[in-house]
Order: C-alpha cells, then sequence, then structure tokens
C-alpha cells in the first residue's frame, strides 16, 4: 500500500493472531465468570448476618514479618496472586509489541492513543468531581481500567458476535490499559522507597532473565523445570519488591518482561513465534493464563469486592458521595468519550480510516464495555483509601455499580448491532487466509 493511500483503522488481523486472541479470549471468558461469581459471593456474605466472618476470613494476618510478609489474607490475594495477572500482563504486552499485529506502528498507534485517552479523561472527570474534597483527590486512578475477563464474561452473556478487530482491540485497549495502571500504581502510589531492597531485586530479576533468555526450549519443554527454578526466582524478586515499597504486582510485570517472545530457529537466529512453534512468552502464556484466571483474579474478587452496603439507604448514600459519583461518571461516560474522541482525532489528523466494515456505533459500544473496570480499580482503590474507611467502601459500591451500567449498556448497544456482526463474522471465516499471513508464514502457510 503505498505511503499516500489511507490505512484502516481496526483493520483485520493477520490470520495467526486471529487465532492467538481467539484463545486468549475464550480463557477470560472462564475467568471472566468466575471473577463474577466470586464477586457476587463475597457481596452477599458480607451483607449476611455473617459478614463479621467475611472481614474476619479478609482480615486474618500471617506471613514472616522479617522478611515484611506478615499480611492478611486481603493483601496476599492483591499483592501475591495478582503478581501472577500482571506477569501475564508483562508477557502479553510484550509479545504484542514484538511479534504480534501492534509490532507494527501503524497498527498499534490507535489502540495505544485509544487506551491513554481512555485512561486521562476519566481521570479528569473524577477530579472534577472531587475538587471540593482534597482529601478524595487520591482516587483519581481508580475509573482508569478495563477489566478484560469481566467485560469478555458479558460478551459471552450475550453472545455478541463481534468482530475478531474490535476483540483484539478491546484485549489490546485493556492490556496496555493495565500497562498505564501499573506505571501509575510504581509511580503515583508508592509513599516510601527502600532502595537497598528495590537494588537488591535486580538480583534475582536478572538471573530470572538470563535463565528465560539462555534456556527457552528446556523451559518450553518441562513444565516443572520452570515450577522448581524460575518460580522460586520469581518469588525473591517478588519479595524484594515488595519490601522495597513499591507496589509488588509490578515485580510480575518486569518479570513477563524478561521472557523471550521470539523462537530459536535453524542456525540459532531468532524467528517469529508460530501457532505450532511458539516461543517461551506464549507457552508460559498458554501454561499460566488458566492460573490466573481461574484462581488468583477470582480470590482477590472476592476478598476485594466484598463491602457492607447497608441496604437501600446505604446505597443512596453512597451515591452521594463525590467519590462514588466521580467513579461512576469517569467509568460509564470517561472510558467511552476518552476512547471514541481519541481515535476520532486520529482519524481526523492523519491518512487513517474506520475499517468499512465497521460503525462509530461500533466503536461506541466497545468503549462502553471498557467501562467495566473491575479487577485494577479494587486494587487502585485499596492503595487510595484504608481498608473499611467510608472512601474506600463507597469506592467498590462505585466500581461494582458502574461495572453493572457498563455491562448493560455495551449489552444493549453490541446486541443490536447482532446480525451485521453475524455478516461480518462469515466473511472473515471465508478470506480469512488472505489476511496477514505472508508477514508471519511465509514459507509455511497454516493449515485451516
Amino acid at each position: 500500500m503505498s505511503s499516500s493511500q489511507p490505512r484502516n483503522v481496526l483493520g483485520r488481523s493477520s490470520y495467526p493472531e486471529h487465532l492467538r486472541i481467539g484463545e486468549i479470549l475464550r480463557k477470560e471468558t472462564v475467568g471472566g465468570i468466575l471473577l463474577i461469581i466470586a464477586a457476587a459471593l463475597a457481596l452477599v456474605w458480607a451483607n449476611s448476618p455473617f459478614a463479621d466472618s467475611y472481614f474476619a476470613l479478609r482480615d486474618f494476618e500471617f506471613g514472616y514479618e522479617p522478611w515484611h510478609l506478615k499480611l492478611s489474607v486481603g493483601h496476599w490475594a492483591a499483592d501475591g496472586l495478582l503478581a501472577i495477572f500482571f506477569f501475564l500482563v508483562g508477557l502479553e504486552l510484550k509479545r504484542e509489541f514484538v511479534a504480534g499485529d501492534l509490532r507494527n506502528p501503524a497498527r498499534a498507534i490507535v489502540p495505544v492513543a485509544a487506551a491513554a485517552g481512555g485512561v486521562i479523561v476519566p481521570a479528569l472527570i473524577y477530579v472534577l468531581v472531587n475538587l471540593g474534597s482534597p482529601e478524595t483527590i487520591r482516587g483519581w486512578a481508580i475509573p482508569t481500567a478495563t477489566d478484560i475477563a469481566f467485560a469478555v464474561a458479558v460478551l459471552a452473556v450475550i453472545s455478541s458476535h463481534l468482530p475478531s478487530a474490535l476483540r483484539i482491540f478491546l484485549l489490546t485497549l485493556a492490556v496496555v490499559d493495565d500497562l498505564i495502571a501499573i506505571a501509575i500504581i510504581a509511580f503515583f502510589y508508592t509513599e516510601e522507597v527502600e532502595f537497598t531492597f528495590l537494588l537488591l531485586t535486580l538480583i534475582p530479576l536478572a538471573l530470572f532473565a538470563f535463565l528465560a533468555q539462555k534456556n527457552p526450549k528446556f523451559f518450553g519443554k518441562n513444565t516443572s523445570a520452570a515450577w522448581f527454578i524460575l518460580l522460586p526466582i520469581g518469588f525473591v524478586t517478588w519479595a524484594l519488591m515488595h519490601a522495597s515499597g513499591v507496589h509488588a504486582t509490578v515485580a510480575g510485570v518486569l518479570l513477563g518482561f524478561m521472557v523471550p517472545v521470539l523462537r530459536i530457529g535453524k542456525g540459532g537466529k531468532s524467528v517469529l513465534p508460530r501457532p505450532n512453534k511458539p516461543g517461551l512468552a506464549e507457552t508460559f502464556e498458554h501454561r499460566f493464563r488458566p492460573l490466573s484466571a481461574g484462581i488468583a483474579v477470582p480470590i482477590f474478587a472476592f476478598f476485594s469486592a466484598g463491602v457492607a452496603i447497608g441496604g437501600v439507604d446505604g446505597f443512596v448514600n453512597a451515591l452521594g458521595d463525590p467519590v462514588t459519583l466521580g467513579i461512576i461518571l469517569g467509568l460509564v461516560l470517561g472510558k467511552p468519550i476518552g476512547i471514541l474522541l481519541t481515535t476520532w482525532t486520529i482519524t481526523k489528523t492523519t491518512k487513517a480510516t474506520l475499517d468499512p466494515d465497521l460503525r462509530w456505533v461500533d466503536l461506541l459500544g466497545v468503549g462502553i464495555l471498557a467501562g467495566v473496570g473491575f479487577t485494577v480499580s479494587l486494587l487502585v482503590n485499596d492503595l487510595s483509601f484504608a481498608q473499611g474507611s467510608e472512601p474506600n467502601d463507597n469506592a467498590k459500591v462505585a466500581i461494582l455499580t458502574a461495572s453493572l451500567l457498563a455491562a448493560l449498556l455495551a449489552t444493549a448497544l453490541l446486541r443490536s448491532r447482532n446480525k451485521r456482526y453475524r455478516r461480518i463474522e462469515e466473511a472473515e471465516k471465508v478470506d480469512a487466509d488472505d489476511d496477514g499471513i505472508p508477514d508471519l508464514f511465509e514459507d509455511n502457510p497454516p493449515r485451516r
């Protein structure tokens, strides 16, 4: 294509990327449903006559204090189990920018810019609502996150036939969103840094990187090797990061970045992974995503979503709090506005055009769905306000309410487009082999 010709925004992905993203989203669907069940159980328990036992379990502490690891069950879930989730985020980000469709800057600019817009606008809305309440400004980052597992679960429940281009856009948006969130956590929610521990973190991190880079085939073929060699090193990295004062989930992302994406081909050269010959990052992604989506994130949601609402009166009172209002407006309105406005600006200031199969209303639906901010929003809430405090409880009510509203609005809009999506889906099945295969499979096209 000539540089003078317009390029499509949200065009179809390459065939290998289509297969890979489809598998990821199927796993996230199961994880999202488990997440919803876990959050619902926590809410029921926290508002039942047995609520005291829920909070006693959440706040029960165990661990080794000299290593700064005597934490409550809730903190172990947030700081420990969620590090697995962020390890997957690191793997996915590196995979996308090294070997995925987003290694092409022309493809990457739209979801990256849209993710930035989807962070900035909700944060601005929250700050504007809370200007008269300086003590709650600290929660400005709560409405900036998108929960891909929850969002994909919504798509599964409503039986949406969302085109692959939009699904990939949503996934990439959420992954970049998570990267921005972890950067926000590292830079804005780290109050005091112990530089000795932070520097010591580099030692096991470098060892992890050295072993993963030098022995990708060994760790790829031997499942137990990763558990008995890399996991202990990763745990030490996590523990030192936790002791440094930087949120320990940052260690998960850094460890994910250390895993090689490219595989070793003939002559020792690095080559792009294939569906039947994945790199170590993709192998680890397949291996550990069920652990993250099926166990780590649902357990975190269970211990983080529980809030004593106090009946209808308590819910109504919470809605009048600027924290609640800022989060709901940020997620339900700010997310779609930021995503849509940024993408529209790119099409008006560059040669980019929206894919002819899609309409702006489709992007609006995805933008609304991106307002389902659950897992990372709950994490940022616990970093912003003390657990059990009024702002923390009201923020949980807001996150749950906003996620539900975003899911319902997205359901109404996307289901109304299903007839058109089915036609696009059929067209994608017919000509999938003609879309991008030479780029990744020049000599060995995939079998259908």
